[in-house]
């Protein structure tokens, strides 16, 4: 028999959407509702007491926000399904030469965050070891479904699509810890104050807004985060099976995150947007649901529509790029 050839290095990001459709193929038990799929957050498990929804994420930042971070993206999984977050488990890896200081400050950010979405922390693992060489959190929330629960592949022709907060939220605040001095020069002192309080203000926690979507009939939810708008709004479309048509002039940009993109020289399409909101709405429902967003503080504008076909492109046919990495990755 001939030796296998050897495949190519994965690049570092999100796996290929076509790959990840191969590894994750699989039959499913009848009790499994949302399996899962290319552009799904979470999944959604029949129980007796109604449907349980789960999502699990990694988060390997630096520094005592790792716990909240932590929290807060897999809070935002559960939520675009209709769900509030309730349970929260938490596998924490730490390096050697950790100190008692630091895994109390990861912690005490892990208890704010969760008091913040409403949930509890029932359970996780943690340990000190030579395999990680920064913290490691990987997360798992789960959460309840009263009833209907919302996909990401919700669209369907002629449904309208709505932006709920800007971004790059997550992205400004990566970039104003991680761009050197002589790049930032040009950017004033209060841009970089907003970029470096982004993950606080406006925040990057979607529960509220995806929870009031899902009240105001949301057909499909979803939180673009690594590979900003852009992977978003493609993994939308690719799993509803419509083709997205774009407004650019109402897209909702975070300034700050868009100054430091610039001055990094990325676009700020393909940075991380954790805090930015995808909903997709009936055209029947729709005037109704943005009264009601608004009514509860939500700042929502419509973006785009769904039609028949694939892809999304600007509403002058130009295609909207897919960004497979995120655009940090390049620094």
């Amino acid at each position: 028999m001939g030796e296998r050839t050897p495949s190519a290095p994965l690049p570092a990001g999100k796996l290929a959407p076509d790959l990840l459709a191969r590894l994750i193929e699989t039959d499913l038990p009848p009790e499994v509702r949302l399996g899962p799929r290319v552009g799904e957050d979470a999944c959604a498990i029949e129980v007796a007491a109604g449907t349980l929804i789960a999502a699990t994420d990694p988060i390997t930042l630096t520094g005592s926000g790792v716990g909240a971070h932590a929290v807060i993206v897999n809070a935002n999984d559960v939520a675009v399904t209709g769900a509030r977050p309730r349970w929260f488990l938490a596998c924490v890896l730490l390096p050697e030469g950790s100190t008692e200081t630091e895994a109390e400050a990861l912690f005490a950010g892990m208890r704010r965050a969760l008091d913040e979405v409403g949930a509890a922390l029932v359970g996780g693992h943690t340990e000190v070891t030579a395999a990680v060489r920064q913290p490691l959190v990987v997360g798992q929330m789960l959460g309840m479904a009263g009833g209907r629960t919302v996909p990401t592949g919700g669209l369907r022709p002629g449904d309208a699509l709505v932006q709920i907060g800007p971004a790059p939220v997550e992205g400004a605040a990566v970039l104003a810890d991680l761009l050197p001095p002589e790049r930032i020069e040009s950017i004033s002192a209060g841009t970089l104050e907003a970029a470096r309080a982004a993950l606080d203000t406006p925040g990057i926690s979607v529960v509220e807004p995806a929870l009031a979507a899902a009240r105001a009939q949301a057909v499909a939810l979803h939180d673009p985060t690594e590979g900003g708008l852009s992977a978003g709004l493609h993994e939308m479309a690719e799993a509803s099976g419509v083709a997205i048509e774009l407004d650019a002039e109402s897209v909702a940009w975070f300034e700050p995150g868009v100054a430091l993109c610039t001055a990094a020289g990325l676009d700020p399409w393909g940075t991380l947007a954790s805090g930015a909101l995808l909903a997709g709405f009936a055209p029947d429902q729709l005037d109704p649901a943005l009264r009601k967003l608004a009514s509860a503080g939500h700042a929502a504008s419509v973006i785009g529509r769904a039609g028949a076909g694939s892809g999304v492109a600007f509403d002058s046919g130009t295609p909207l790029p897919r960004f497979e990495r995120d655009e940090l990755s390049r620094l």
